[in-house]
């Protein structure tokens, strides 16, 4: 099976934070989202592009502590 999804860059990924906590993000492949932890949201990447605006995130559950 080919991989179809999309990478985000490695160097976009090293400077973007979240807009709102001004966190680092981590990339969910799967889910096509940068994910901040500290703000509990997932900004959603289109065609490539990480949509970056707290507006357009979806709120994430937060881990327990240790999971």
């Amino acid at each position: 099976m080919a991989d179809t999804l999309p990478q985000i860059d490695p160097k976009l990924l090293e400077i973007l934070v979240c807009p709102l906590s001004k966190s680092p993000l981590r990339y969910d492949r799967d889910a096509q989202e940068l994910i901040s932890d500290q703000a509990g949201l997932a900004y959603p990447i289109r065609d490539g592009i990480p949509i970056m605006l707290v507006d357009e995130a979806r709120q994430i559950e937060a881990k327990a502590p240790g999971a």
